[in-house]
């Protein structure tokens, strides 16, 4: 049960991100809460990959832009043509958001950032 909600509330947290980060950010590296959802949820797809790939699923179709990239990523790490294909969806998404690289913040589309991931695969 208690489970169940910590993953619920990762995937709401997702859901509503408007930055992507996958590592610590700034000069102090602090990890937004959207990182820390998305580490969350990378650890579950280990112990219960059914279950978190239909989460996954409709955070693809509902999700913030930067929750829809959350999505791919982690159905990259698991199933490279599944990622794929949810990168070569979001190809044409115009959602816009944040990304951070350590110190390095930018602003890009979604459909930009899926671009990117399709040619560095």
């Amino acid at each position: 049960m208690k489970r169940d909600r910590e993953l619920a509330a990762a995937v709401e947290e997702l859901a509503a991100a408007d930055t992507l980060a996958f590592g610590g950010v700034g000069i102090a590296g602090t990890l937004l809460p959207a990182t820390e959802a998305y580490q969350q949820l990378e650890r579950a797809l280990a112990e219960r990959p059914a279950e978190v790939r239909q989460r996954l699923d409709r955070l693809l179709e509902h999700g913030s832009p930067a929750g829809k990239a959350y999505a791919a990523a982690l159905l990259d790490t698991v199933d490279h043509a599944a990622g794929r294909a949810a990168w070569t969806r979001l190809r044409d998404d115009p959602g816009e958001l944040t990304t951070f690289t350590g110190c390095l913040m930018d602003q890009t589309t979604l459909g930009e950032y899926a671009a990117e991931r399709l040619a560095g695969q």
